[in-house]
């Protein structure tokens, strides 16, 4: 392996852990540290108020919140990596609509780093990803 690829593998490498790290404890927070009651009540008046059924915002919130959690797990140790990505850029884009219906101009300032970090993965060539469990068992 050249060292150009070596550090290309590093930088995908760190990526992928600091976007797994950030995912996990987002989702952590959620289920276990504030639970997914105390998310509810804090986005659900609003999202009430705008016209969102009741019946969707509670599992919505739990569903995401797992998908969160559980995609951090396996991001990083690169664990079915191409499919965690592309259901944690869903989960993206379902926080996003969320947000914009609760406040239009919302703050950015923890969605850009996931969103940014996760363009990233998805567009780097999967021949980089050799620091990884997909590498290892020829995944992907």
């Amino acid at each position: 392996m050249n060292q150009i690829l070596e550090w290309e593998a590093f930088a995908l490498l760190l990526s992928r852990i600091l976007l797994g790290v950030l995912f996990l404890f987002q989702g952590y927070d959620k289920l276990f540290k504030f639970k997914t009651s105390g998310v509810e009540s804090v986005y659900k008046p609003e999202l009430v108020r705008r016209g969102i059924p009741v019946f969707l915002i509670r599992p919505s919130i739990f569903i995401s919140s797992w998908i969160e959690f559980l995609g951090g797990i396996f991001l990083i140790p690169g664990l079915f990596t191409p499919v965690v990505l592309a259901v944690l850029g869903l989960n993206l884009i379902g926080a996003a609509i969320a947000f914009s219906v609760v406040r239009p101009m919302w703050d950015m300032q923890y969605f850009f780093p996931r969103f940014a970090l996760l363009i990233f993965l998805l567009i780097v060539p999967s021949s980089w990803n050799i620091y990884s469990l997909d590498y290892y068992i020829n995944m992907y």
